[in-house]
């Protein structure tokens, strides 16, 4: 059984119920600056080893794995110090928020032979896993174009000073789940093209970057995808829309995975319409907190995957390198979205030398 530290107690707090509760993993420290939250996540789970110092956790020969849930703008050098300590490496997204430090953490992984997996939860929610299994399967035949949306009622954000921040952007922290989905079927995104603006809600409320957005991707092999990100209006009610959601549509069928609800649909290539939902056992698997503001079973499920990944010696996705080719594509958003132009992701990655 590998052994498990985390890093980071906040988001860290699903990941300290995926791993106690996993079969696959044993939780042997885990780690904080804030002494407090150390104590409080003490009591909750009534684990104990806990520590303010990272090195304490680079340090322990036990530790087979370190997962990283701290601020992006530490998460390279969190990286870094794990891979150069012989450990493998989980890291939320986004994965680094600079793209200089890739070239560095690549060769790092490379010539220490240690993993680095992406924690991008939402591939591990089960209408996705659903949704990918039955591509795969081919019940839809190829794919034609994907929409995806994270459309989210988080006026509540504003009140956070930190919020009206000029680092903050909802480009990176909400928009990258449905991003990451379409780079999950059409891998070879080429060019990008969109516009955003801060609602009357956002600007009243002073917010510094946009709230409201829409995307355009093409791929190389000239298919394209459609992303939007809507932050601060009111949502539809959760039995006629959700609030993230992919659409696939296909030569033979389409497909819609939804999220937070455990809810799926699907026209096959037979032409029969099934929609799934799933029960309470699944419910409480994915939800185990108060109301549904945690991800603990899709953290356990990829924890899971990442297992196997080193047991089995294959790559666990996303990878660091399609980590990086998240983040250069949400750089590109981002670039388009200041100059009103499409942006090509090659310019972005040709500006880092990778």
């Amino acid at each position: 059984m590998l052994k498990i530290a985390i890093l980071g107690l906040g988001e860290g707090r699903s990941t300290m119920s995926a791993a106690l509760k996993s079969a696959k993993l044993e939780l042997v420290k885990v780690c904080d600056r804030n002494e407090e939250l150390c104590k409080q996540r003490a009591k909750e789970f009534d684990f104990h080893s806990y520590t303010t110092n990272y090195d304490d956790l680079l340090n322990d020969s036990a530790i087979d794995i370190i997962a990283i849930y701290t601020p992006d703008h530490l998460h390279a050098d969190h990286v870094k110090q794990a891979l150069l300590h012989g450990k493998h490496v989980v890291c939320t997204k986004p994965f680094i928020d600079n793209l200089a430090d890739a070239k560095e953490l690549l060769a790092l992984s490379e010539k220490t032979g240690k993993k680095v997996f992406i924690g991008q939860s939402s591939r591990f929610f089960e209408p996705a896993k659903r949704q990918r299994n039955d591509f795969e399967a081919g019940l839809i035949g190829d794919l034609i174009t994907i929409e995806a949306h994270y459309h989210a009622d988080h006026r509540w954000f504003l009140e956070k000073e930190w919020s009206l921040l000029q680092s903050f952007k909802w480009l990176y922290g909400g928009l990258s789940h449905p991003v990451d989905f379409i780079r999950w079927y059409l891998p070879n995104i080429e060019e990008v093209m969109g516009y955003g603006m801060i609602s009357s809600n956002g600007s009243v409320a002073g917010l510094k970057n946009e709230d409201t957005m829409h995307f355009i991707f093409k791929a190389t092999d000239g298919r394209i995808a459609r992303v939007s990100g809507v932050y601060t209006s009111p949502t539809q009610p959760a039995q006629r829309d959700s609030g993230m959601s992919t659409i696939l549509r296909a030569t033979e069928g389409a497909s819609q995975a939804d999220y937070h609800e455990l809810r799926y649909a699907i026209t096959d290539k037979t032409g029969e319409e099934k929609v799934i939902t799933w029960g309470d056992a699944t419910l409480k698997h994915y939800f185990r907190f108060e109301g549904q503001s945690h991800h603990a079973g899709e953290y356990q499920n990829y924890l899971e995957y990442f297992v196997d990944s080193i047991e089995l010696n294959f790559t666990a996705y996303p990878d660091m390198k399609e980590g990086i080719g998240t983040v250069a594509l949400l750089q590109a958003m981002d670039k388009s979205l200041q100059t009103g132009m499409p942006v090509k992701i090659a310019d972005v990655l040709k500006e880092y030398e990778l």
